[in-house]
Formats: structure tokens, C-alpha cells, sequence
């Protein structure tokens, strides 16, 4: 029988359907009494649209499994991060031309009104001659890029 955790676990993001519910480090607990499960996410942002599809998602998975009493809690502390994305899920996002997070920063953060000067990599070429177009993307997590290489536009998470 598969646990209540691996299925949990195999739950996609709403935003991103490349990636599992585990893989962008939104799953933070599964406890399991009989056909009683309690579920603990961390969405990526304390306003973010996808959490009551999230919810729906993991209580429609785990009744379709048996179990008949689900719990789906939010955690906001501590803070989701980009860290918490595994390694099978950063390669993902780069499968799917969106170029993965570097480190999230540590430490005392320094408020500026330019955006952080990184080098992102394209996902395409691998070139990390690329340039911000837009700080907001598709979704809050994502910021729009383009190669000056192969001149391709990109998407990429945002470090947090």
C-alpha cells in the first residue's frame, strides 16, 4: 500500500505542474493514524493564490487513497524557501526552460529599489550572459529574463 506520505509527496503544483508538492519543498509533514492523515504545507508566499487548490488537491488524492478524515494545515514559520527545493525539482524547473534558484540569501538583507545583480544561467545554452526584463513573472515566484546568447526569454524562480 502506498503511504499517505507518497502520495501526499506526488501532488503537483497548481503554478507549476513540473514540479511535486516534495519537490518545491511545500510538504513539510504527513502524520498517518489509520484512516485519519494530518498534512502540514508551507506555501511559497503567505498571499499565495494556490494554496486552497493545493489543499483541494491533497484532500481529493488522499480520499481517492481511503483516507476518510484529511487535515490540510498551513505552517507560514518558518518561512518557506528556495532552499527547500530539492535537487530532483531544480532540475525540473530547468527541463521545463525555467532557469532554478541560486542560494537564498543569508544574513541581514540590505534594502535596495534596484534588483539583486545575479547571474542566472540560461536554462536553454547555459550562457550566464542574461538580463532581467521584468521582476515579476507569470506567478510571484518568477521574474522574466532573456539570453544574449541564443536570445531566448526565460522565466526564473527568484531566490527567498
Amino acid at each position: 500500500m502506498v503511504s499517505a506520505r507518497e502520495i501526499a509527496g506526488a501532488v503537483l503544483d497548481p503554478e507549476m505542474p513540473m514540479l511535486t508538492l516534495a519537490d518545491l519543498g511545500v510538504l513539510r509533514e504527513v502524520e498517518e493514524d489509520g484512516d485519519r492523515v494530518t498534512v502540514t504545507i508551507t506555501p511559497t508566499y503567505s498571499g499565495c493564490p494556490a494554496v486552497a487548490e493545493m489543499r483541494a488537491d491533497l484532500r481529493r488524492r488522499l480520499a481517492d487513497a481511503g483516507y476518510r478524515d484529511v487535515e490540510v494545515r498551513t505552517v507560514l514559520s518558518p518561512a518557506w524557501s528556495t532552499d527547500w527545493i530539492t535537487d530532483a525539482g531544480r532540475r525540473a524547473l530547468e527541463e521545463h526552460g525555467i532557469a532554478p534558484p541560486g542560494a537564498a540569501p543569508r544574513g541581514p538583507v540590505t534594502l535596495t529599489l534596484a534588483p539583486p545583480s545575479t547571474v542566472v544561467r540560461c536554462p536553454r545554452c547555459g550562457s550566464p550572459a542574461t538580463e532581467e526584463t521584468s521582476r515579476f513573472g507569470p506567478t510571484a515566484c518568477t521574474a522574466l529574463r532573456r539570453c544574449s546568447a541564443c536570445r531566448e526569454p526565460f522565466e526564473h524562480m527568484k531566490e527567498l
